[in-house]
């Protein structure tokens, strides 16, 4: 079928069940964050219109197949995916030969306007997102920190925070405390709210930092849920002692953070964390996945049939710690982060365990504080706000390091940038597809061009960034957004308002099966036994 009209009809019921993506003002613009930020130029849009858009030509890589074939775009929903597609002259016609048609990434772990430290993160949900777009991210799901251990309220300051959004986003959830008013909230953060996980920090301590007890609880309540638990896995308490010592012996510097934290640590919570998940027999996600230690874990429980997924961080492939050690405070301050950036090794075994399997995903954990936050703790390492960017170069490094290098292939990069995410966070095939249906975020990524990194030239509020320098292959040079062209030609197109809050379903598939590995537990047990009490005379 070559018409539109055709293509339209064919596609019409699905296309009925889904919700167009709120157009973006035309022309709109991007008020550059990091030169005179101004949003008050960047008017919300009052007027919609529908927009068309054709690739022609490029190869069309999804997480299990790709295939030279064009890609028609309407009303913010790919409507076809198929070879020679026609069209009229309303249609906006964009030429992909030679290069990658693929989805657009799903960046599954960032913090924006996140106050933490006693400060707040530089990048809010328009930078934050405006920064994903031109790296080719057109979705992330952000953590909702509870206010006074209260879900509900952390939801609603999180609702005013993303009014400013730009692109599609989700929501975590932090739980940092227990009550029976914390499990009624999440059941109605998971049955109305559309959060379909939950995250533990084992780090922290005195902060956000729970106990064993609250840990069992909550896998408890996230099984009986179908909500996926997540963990930050450090040993808060073994850390709270580590910073001790180091501060005893006069190291006071960013070098303190790592040798504070050390990696046998994230290894013992990430142990302690999959066992006791499956002990309530629940699945776990394990966040920003640092070291060889916390890696190894979760290559023992997957290979024992447990479900477990782990999740690296693109610092964490592609930089090391030597940095921390760097004679200006400012330049190794801002690799501060939580799990630390391990020494140079975990680096390379973090790519092998994501090329063969062992790890699912790629996040960034991006948490980006400018030099004056950083400075705050000049005088104690303890003070630094923790945390780095890469919401903006995630795709770019990944390519470069993981596809450059022969170390993976062109599907499982899709695969391990947006499709597994979309499936983990139960939106598949809606996001993470190049598929009719789907929604139409869409990134060009053409293999041949290059790229470089550069706070002078990044969209993070941020002065500062820990890629800095750093060229590769691989460059996204056209994002589109909800059927909307947001990037091309280095240019970003976008406005405030205009993004849209993904809801994420619940029991996702990691949950099949487990009422058949209950049942079987319970057989198991041979108890209770019936037992008589015979009376000595």
């Amino acid at each position: 079928m070559d018409s539109i009209s055709k293509l339209h009809f064919f596609n019409l019921p699905l296309l009925l069940l889904l919700f167009s993506f709120p157009s973006l003002s035309e022309p709109s613009q991007f008020c550059d964050a990091g030169i005179g930020y101004d949003e008050s130029a960047c008017g919300i849009p009052t007027t919609s219109s529908s927009s068309k858009i054709l690739i022609k030509g490029g190869t069309v890589v999804n997480a299990h197949h790709q295939e030279v074939a064009d890609v028609y775009v309407e009303n913010g929903f790919i409507v076809a995916v198929k070879p020679h597609i026609h069209v009229g002259d309303d249609v906006t016609v964009l030429d992909a030969t030679g290069k990658f048609v693929m989805p657009g990434g799903i960046d599954p772990h960032t913090h924006l306007a996140f106050e933490f430290m006693g400060t707040e993160t530089m990048d809010d949900f328009f930078t934050g997102q405006a920064a994903a777009l031109a790296g080719g991210t057109t979705m992330h799901i952000d953590f909702v920190i509870p206010v006074d251990g209260s879900l509900t309220a952390g939801f609603e300051a999180y609702e005013k925070k993303s009014k400013k959004a730009c692109m599609d986003f989700g929501f975590h959830m932090a739980i940092t405390k227990w009550d029976e008013v914390v499990s009624k909230e999440m059941e109605i953060m998971v049955q109305e709210k559309g959060i379909n996980s939950f995250k533990f920090f084992m780090a922290y301590k005195g902060a956000l930092m729970i106990n064993d007890d609250l840990l069992l609880e909550g896998f408890k309540k996230c099984k009986s849920l179908g909500a996926l638990a997540m963990v930050h896995a450090e040993n808060g308490d073994a850390v709270y002692e580590g910073q001790k010592r180091m501060i005893e012996l006069g190291i006071t510097g960013p070098e303190g953070h790592a040798l504070s934290r050390p990696a046998v640590l994230e290894g013992e919570a990430t142990a302690r964390a999959i066992r006791l998940a499956s002990f309530i027999n629940t699945p776990l996600y394990v966040v920003h996945v640092m070291s060889i230690d916390a890696m190894e874990e979760i290559a023992k429980a997957r290979i024992s049939g447990q479900k477990v997924i782990g999740e690296p961080v693109v610092s964490g492939l592609v930089l090391n710690d030597s940095w921390l050690w760097d004679s200006d405070f400012l330049t190794a301050a801002r690799f501060v982060m939580s799990p630390p950036i391990r020494a140079a090794g975990h680096d390379k075994a973090l790519q092998a365990a994501l090329s063969t399997g062992v790890l699912q995903l790629v996040g960034t954990d991006h948490c980006a504080f400018n030099s004056k936050q950083k400075a705050l703790g000049i005088d104690d390492f303890r003070k630094i706000p923790n945390g780095v960017n890469g919401i903006e170069e995630r795709m770019h490094l990944v390519w470069d390091t993981m596809v450059e290098s022969g170390q993976i292939s062109v599907t499982d990069y899709v695969r391990i940038t947006s499709t597994d995410c979309a499936r983990i966070f139960n939106i598949y095939p809606r996001k993470g597809a190049i598929l009719a249906g789907s929604d139409a975020d869409i990134i060009i990524l053409n293999p041949n061009s290059s790229f470089e990194i550069s706070a002078k030239s990044h969209h993070s509020r941020s002065d500062t960034n820990v890629f800095e320098g750093r060229r590769g292959k691989g460059k996204v040079e056209v994002t589109i957004a909800g059927g909307r062209i947001v990037w091309q030609n280095d240019e970003l197109k976008v406005v405030p308002g205009s993004g849209k809050y993904i809801k994420l379903p619940p029991y996702n598939y990691l949950f099949s099966g487990i009422d058949k590995a209950e049942a079987n537990y319970l057989a198991s047990l041979k108890a209770p036994v019936k037992r008589t009490i015979i009376s000595k005379a």
